[in-house]
């Protein structure tokens, strides 16, 4: 916890052991937002930013998670790789789990990102893993983004 408030501050962070490159944590609103929500009982997974990490080189690659707990259905995703640790399969990888662990929640049936309109390299990715471009919006921080939705496959007997 006390890293979360010290990266909500913009304050540096101890990973003993960690390289970190620049880029590779959660940005300082995404870690506010997680501990407003924490402070309101929202359950960890649904706000907390998890780590993408490679233990082999013991280095930070980026962040992911969800940004709130489901709403009528629906939960919306971030990530974001340092831009040294790009186009090597951990943003995939990251992005895999959230979706896993959103269709295993029973409480999710669309899972929703945005995307800049000119950041191809993620675009490519979301369709890669089954995601749907829904048009452009404006976002809640006044951004012009992309929609992009994965519906959770139903299975009946």
């Amino acid at each position: 916890m006390a890293n979360l408030r010290r990266l909500a501050a913009s304050k540096p962070v101890e990973l003993d052991g960690w390289q970190v490159p620049e880029g590779a944590l959660p940005p300082a609103k995404t870690v506010a937002r997680a501990l407003a929500q924490l402070d309101r009982g929202t359950p960890v997974l649904w706000c907390v930013p998890f780590l993408i990490v490679s233990p082999s080189r013991s280095t930070v690659l980026g962040a992911c998670g969800f940004k709130t707990a489901p709403v009528n259905g629906s939960v919306e995703i971030s990530y974001g790789i340092a831009r040294t640790e790009r186009g090597r399969g951990a943003a995939n990888m990251a992005l895999g789990q959230l979706l896993q662990r959103a269709a295993s929640s029973g409480l999710v049936h669309d899972v929703v990102t945005h995307i800049l309109p000119g950041n191809v390299a993620s675009a490519k990715l979301v369709q890669r893993l089954g995601f749907s471009s829904e048009g452009l919006l404006i976002d809640a921080d006044g951004e012009r983004v992309m929609r992009w939705v994965w519906r959770v496959a139903v299975h009946h007997p």
